[in-house]
């Protein structure tokens, strides 16, 4: 036992010393090794800092579009991490309903905000309107009223239920009649867009001469298709209504309201390309956002990288609301393509109870649309 020596007091002291500067070096001054539960935190020596947010493009056709984040490692910038950058975090999970609650806003305010546009009244109108002829077609079998029974076989009808049939279309014709007044120099909107000068960035410049403005042929020869269609579209509805008013002829209102049919069937399938397009585009960006998310879930979660994965998911999130009412406004086109169909080619087979389910269909989906857009303004409305 006497052969044996121990560590000196001076060597066990130089070599807690290294170990502790070693330690120091690795840690940072608030980490806690003695302590299991700890909060986690940033290495200062990583060689990975944690990766800055970023969001994919998304096209500025709906609605949705993402937060924007700065990635100063993109432009070779040292990255700061102060308290601002590092709250993206908590920004997320507030976006996720994980902190303060959004207020809640009632089915009556928006409806409220629906119904004083045009836009919103016509929806109100047209739900209405097509409500009744369904209902028509399943009560009625009145030969003159252009209505048949749909589940059940013909029977004779009392004089009250024949009575209220032929008050139930005539509230059905004159809803029509309502809306086409309502939706009365429509065209005013794309005139005013072929005939808007385009604001260039140097026009406001000192010293610098905006250009002189364009004839209005030349507006009209450069103008896009589908703001032409409109127009003419818009214009044709006008005359038919005025026909049906009495104030034009019955001859000319007939051929204008044939006329706004085919513009209309042209007008539809320019949406269903647009939307289709529109739609592919959003899938790309939806894969992306999946395959970023993936390949940050096979990577070591830090701060900076669990921020960043917030912010995808609301990202994703977005896009599949996105995707979402795209294929509404798809179904809903083909609802209008198979309605407008039966008036271009004058299809006889299943004409009325065609056109009557496939304009509930299309009102209930419209109107489901402006409800969301509406909802949204207001549940983002400071005064909430």
């Amino acid at each position: 036992m006497s052969g044996i020596s121990f560590p000196s007091s001076s060597s066990g002291s130089s070599h807690h010393l290294q170990h502790s500067q070693s330690a120091s070096a690795f840690f940072p001054p608030s980490f806690d090794p003695s302590s299991a539960t700890s909060a986690f935190q940033i290495n200062p020596l990583a060689h990975h800092p944690p990766r800055t947010p970023r969001t994919s493009i998304i096209s500025n056709s709906t609605t949705y579009n993402a937060d924007t984040y700065n990635n100063t490692e993109e432009q070779g910038e040292k990255p700061v991490y102060t308290e601002e950058r590092l709250s993206v975090k908590d920004d997320a999970h507030s976006e996720f309903g994980y902190g303060q609650a959004k207020p809640q806003v009632r089915v009556t305010e928006v409806w409220k905000e629906l119904i004083a546009t045009s836009t919103g009244r016509d929806k109100a109108l047209k739900l209405l309107q097509y409500s009744i002829r369904v209902l028509l077609l399943f009560q009625s079998n009145v030969v003159n009223g252009g209505y048949s029974r749909v589940l059940r076989k013909p029977r004779v009808e009392s004089p009250i239920e024949i009575e209220a049939v032929k008050r139930l279309s005539s509230t059905a014709a004159g809803l029509s009649i309502a809306r086409k007044c309502m939706i009365l120099f429509n065209w005013v909107t794309p005139l005013n867009t072929i005939t808007q000068p385009q604001a260039l960035p140097f026009a406001t410049a000192k010293g610098i001469k905006p250009p002189p403005p364009k004839p209005l042929l030349y507006s009209f020869l450069h103008a896009p298709p589908p703001v032409l269609l409109d127009l003419v579209n818009s214009l044709s509805d006008d005359i038919s209504t005025f026909s049906k008013l009495g104030l034009l002829g019955k001859r000319l209102g007939e051929r204008a309201g044939r006329f706004a049919d085919w513009t209309w069937f042209a007008t539809t399938l320019v949406g269903l390309v647009e939307v289709t397009m529109e739609r592919q585009l959003v899938k790309t960006l939806i894969h992306d956002v999946e395959s970023r998310l993936y390949s940050e879930t096979m990577t070591t979660m830090t701060a900076g990288s669990t921020a960043g994965q917030l912010a995808d998911e609301q990202e994703l999130k977005k896009l599949r609301l996105q995707l979402h009412w795209l294929q509404i406004s798809r179904i809903k086109l083909i609802m209008d393509l198979i309605f407008v169909s039966y008036e271009c080619f004058r299809i006889k087979r299943a004409k009325d109870t065609v056109k009557t389910f496939t304009g509930l269909a299309a009102a209930i989906l419209s109107s489901a649309k402006l409800y969301h857009r509406h909802h949204t303004i207001l549940s983002k409305s400071p005064t909430l």
